[in-house]
């Protein structure tokens, strides 16, 4: 097996079976964030961006957590690095570095899964919600924290929170910073599923997605993404586009064809 490929040394990448493992690699903090872990992560989404032979992300944490949050005891002692990181740059959709390390995950064309334990905290929790899909295991503690430091969820955590609570409940878990485990947050449909090993069921849908065209599956993300919260005209339209760009693609054929012939499709490389 090839090294873990690292980014800004805080971020680690393998690649199994068309399956990519990016794990946030600072585990004698708990993963607590730091400006360079939250480059790592905008290198390696980047990174992953371009590869058209992955069909899955799955997104983890060494040690003891998926994430505790933004470490403010290293992070508040570059306040120069901090403004810049803060504001927009780069061009890029006019997120920030804290926002982009999160909402990058949306942007990749294959499917993104996290695994959570431990604790899932602050700008964890808004990474994970990045992802497409969350698997925990019962006991992984969550908070929305900010407000524990006087400031609200900005690393991209309203966008994600809008599409999965009812108003009331973000406003409570935004303003009270309550700490809850993955049973509520799977109640809450914060996270997708809960287990005692939530990698394995991780890989499992990562196995099942890897069966499908890429060609559809990236279209599908894009969709619903587009059209969670576009109005009926726009929301048809990206469904009539987006399918004209299938049926001109090479995956839809192979799938077309090994459906009526009652065989497992064999796909190539993501079309775009």
């Amino acid at each position: 097996m090839a090294e873990p490929q690292r980014f800004r040394d805080r971020i680690s990448l393998r690649i199994e079976d068309s399956i990519a493992y990016v794990s946030l690699s600072r585990p004698e903090k708990y993963n607590g964030l730091d400006l360079d872990m939250l480059q790592g992560l905008v290198d390696a989404g980047r990174f992953l961006k371009k590869d058209r032979t992955l069909r899955a992300v799955i997104l983890q944490g060494e040690g003891k957590s998926f994430c505790a949050g933004l470490d403010f005891a290293t992070v508040t002692r570059q306040p120069g690095r901090i403004l810049r990181s803060f504001l927009s740059h780069l061009g890029i959709r006019r997120a920030n570095l804290f926002q982009y390390c999160c909402w990058i995950w949306r942007e990749l064309p294959m499917p993104v899964i996290a695994v959570t334990h431990g604790h899932c905290f602050g700008g964890g929790l808004q990474i994970a919600l990045g992802a497409d899909f969350r698997f925990s295991t019962p006991d992984c503690q969550f908070s929305v924290m900010e407000i524990k430091w006087g400031l609200l969820p900005d690393m991209s955590g309203t966008a994600s929170l809008r599409e999965l609570l009812p108003m009331d409940v973000a406003k409570e878990l935004a303003m009270t910073g309550r700490v809850f485990d993955g049973r509520e947050a799977h109640a809450l449909h914060l996270v997708t599923g809960i287990s005692d090993d939530p990698l394995a069921q991780a890989q499992a849908l990562a196995a099942d997605l890897a069966t499908r065209s890429p060609d559809a599956l990236a279209s599908i993300k894009t969709l619903f993404q587009r059209n969670w919260l576009a109005s009926e005209r726009r929301a048809f339209r990206n469904e009539r586009w987006l399918q004209v760009g299938l049926f001109m693609g090479k995956n839809q054929r192979r799938a077309m064809q090994a459906a009526m012939k009652k065989e497992p499709p064999v796909f190539g490389p993501r079309g775009r």
